[in-house]
């Protein structure tokens, strides 16, 4: 299996916040708009995702923000097939997370995703709109 057949390019890239207010504020004065804010009821987060053409942020409030360079927790990959995705990872050994597929009502459908670690301890997140 070639994994480029099941990824469409960068889903997301991940954020987390003390405050999501004001980071909402801070990305609507670059141009961002509120495509979607919620809550991770299961994380107990407020999520918010701000688009500007064809860049996503995800920033949810979890209070346990670096503040710091490298704050940035996660780029997610959008892909066409999760189970197909996941199946290659665990195959070549590379689920160094040990994570499973998980399921958020986000969007009109929901998502699933699963996330691993790569070499510098940065997260890849793959994910699939439902």
């Amino acid at each position: 299996m070639d994994l480029k057949t099941y990824t469409t390019g960068i889903q997301h890239i991940g954020i987390p916040t003390n405050d999501i207010e004001k980071t909402i504020a801070f990305y609507q004065k670059l141009g961002f708009e509120i495509a979607l804010q919620t809550v991770n009821e299961e994380a107990d987060e407020k999520v918010a995702f701000l688009k500007l053409e064809t860049l996503v942020i995800e920033t949810y409030e979890n209070k346990a923000a670096k503040m710091e360079s490298g704050a940035i927790d996660h780029v997610a990959i959008n892909v066409k097939d999760i189970e197909e995705v996941y199946r290659y990872i665990e195959d070549n050994q590379m689920n160094t997370t040990n994570d499973i597929i998980h399921f958020l009502p986000f969007w009109e459908n929901g998502v699933r995703f699963f996330t691993i670690e790569g070499p510098n301890k940065e997260k890849v997140e793959f994910s699939q709109y439902m």
